[in-house]
């Protein structure tokens, strides 16, 4: 006999899982929706309730569960206590399944998870000493995650039994040995969220080693087209999608067949080598010459994880840029901000700040000659410029570029989002290089990006690479993708020489 162990998203209890719970009793399984401390009456805790009380009460389920199959579900922050109980009894559990989780490693808090900014800010500078934060009025709820398929009397009963979560589940990191690494997983996808399998093995195929794990034959993969709440949007198909989880079915993931990963792939060009000197987390490339040169500033896109070696300015894309750049006759930037997470982008945004500052003081460069190069997921880091942008810089450019943050990425904080920022622009020429092939999500905000440039009357010159992936640059070595390169160099070295 299986024993699913449920544990829900921030404010909920077992309630939550009532018609889930009916179903898997009628499949002839047990069934624990659970309760955390706390989580079902503000007497059940205090100032001391943290994640390892969460933990510690479910090491107490499952010591108390006879059943020799024992699966712990983790919904939302409960797949942070799920994986604290599981890796102290690891050899109890059969398998824990991710549903609509992140993938939170050791020493990290849920906190990480948040999307609303307030709600960030009041944990990390509490104004009062009270031990819990309020769940979310009913117009809130978006903020922890997608409230597609919810019906009006789903979220308001969601709403009326939610109760307050204990401060320090949400601020102490998780404490893992290793030990519940040897567990089968399962992902349970809310593709409302906008994650998918698709993008996942996009993921995968793309080589970071965090995502490599995904590929393992122990990971299974389901999909639910509904909002983060399918505990209540889509009850049946939850629980036999749990039942299928349980007997080891589900998407497997192909490992990736190129050992090397994209990061490390050859960069487009062939280029010479050119001098480099390291500043702090910055690389200079110099052109030949005295100067004073304009330069270039190119930033990375992510999130990376913090180890992750070598970092991005010892990629051979980003060396690539920058001999490109020196070989043009302007100085190649490329800088290692530390955007590791999704709720890093102020961080990273300081960083590049400062790095553009400490290229615009070396006398070898054009302080007022300066444009800025963003890829990818680092393209959020736009909206600044974009806003308001200061008459020394020259050109902005993106390539394959995120321009507002993704369904799926709800924890960054929604001031980063260049689609809402290009009207403030004005007379900064932008330009923006457009893989055909990218995937919809990431598509859609280029064409959210150029709709709202156009309205404004902001330049952008878009350079097309119709059969090129999202990393073109080092995925696709062809003529198009050479002759797409160019494009947007010379575009750009044009706006610096005006």
């Amino acid at each position: 006999m299986t024993a699913f162990v449920l544990v829900s998203e921030s404010f909920t209890g077992g309630w939550v899982w009532q018609d889930v719970t009916e179903r898997l009793l009628a499949a002839g399984a047990e069934v624990y929706p659970v309760t955390l401390t706390g989580l079902g009456g503000q007497d059940q805790a205090g100032p001391g309730t943290d994640l390892e009380t969460h933990v510690a009460d479910l090491v107490r389920l499952i010591d108390g569960v006879a059943a020799p199959e024992l699966v712990l579900v983790g919904h939302g922050y409960g797949i942070h206590p799920v994986l604290g109980a599981a890796d102290r009894r690891a050899e109890r559990i059969t398998r824990i399944v991710y549903l609509d989780a992140g993938l939170p490693q050791d020493g990290d808090a849920a906190l990480a998870l948040i999307a609303d900014p307030a709600v960030r800010e009041e944990l990390l500078h509490p104004t009062d000493s009270g031990w819990a934060i309020a769940p979310p009025a009913a117009d809130g709820w978006q903020h922890w995650g997608s409230v597609e398929g919810l019906s009006p009397e789903a979220l308001a009963r969601l709403t009326k039994l939610a109760a307050p979560q204990p401060r320090g589940t949400l601020t102490r990191p998780l404490e893992l040995t290793g030990a519940v690494a040897a567990v089968p997983t399962t992902g349970i996808i809310c593709t409302a969220s906008g994650l998918s399998i698709a993008v996942i093995e996009q993921l995968v195929a793309a080589g970071p080693p965090q995502f490599r794990v995904l590929a393992d034959p122990e990971v299974g993969f389901f999909e639910l087209a509904t909002g983060h709440w399918p505990m209540l949007s889509v009850p049946a198909e939850l629980a036999e999608t749990l039942l299928k989880a349980a007997a080891g079915e589900g998407h497997r993931i192909a490992p990736p067949t190129d050992e090397l990963p994209v990061f490390l792939r050859p960069f487009l060009l062939d280029l010479p080598e050119r001098p480099r000197e390291r500043l702090d987390r910055v690389d200079l490339y110099l052109p030949e010459g005295e100067g004073p040169h304009p330069a270039i500033v190119f930033v990375h896109g992510g999130p990376i994880t913090a180890d992750l070696r070598p970092t991005p300015r010892d990629w051979p894309a980003f060396v690539g840029y920058g001999r490109y750049a020196a070989s043009q006759g302007v100085v190649g930037v490329t800088v290692d901000h530390r955007l590791y997470g999704l709720a890093d982008y102020h961080r990273a945004a300081e960083d590049v700040a400062a790095a553009v500052e400490l290229v615009r003081a070396d006398p070898r460069v054009d302080a007022d000659r300066v444009a800025v190069w963003f890829f990818s997921g680092g393209s959020l880091l736009s909206t600044d410029w974009l806003a308001a942008p200061p008459s020394w810089l020259r050109c902005l450019a993106a390539s394959y570029p995120v321009l507002a943050p993704l369904p799926s990425w709800g924890i960054v904080d929604p001031h980063f989002t260049p689609t809402a920022a290009v009207g403030g622009a004005e007379r900064l020429p932008v330009v923006l290089t457009r893989a055909g092939l990218e995937s919809p999500e990431i598509a859609a905000t280029v064409k959210e990006f150029l709709i709202t440039a156009e309205d404004a009357g902001v330049e952008v010159e878009v350079v097309d690479v119709p059969n090129g992936h999202h990393g073109f640059d080092v995925l696709d070595h062809t003529p198009e993708s050479v002759q797409a390169l160019e494009l947007a160099m010379n575009a750009v070295l044009t706006h610096l020489r005006r």
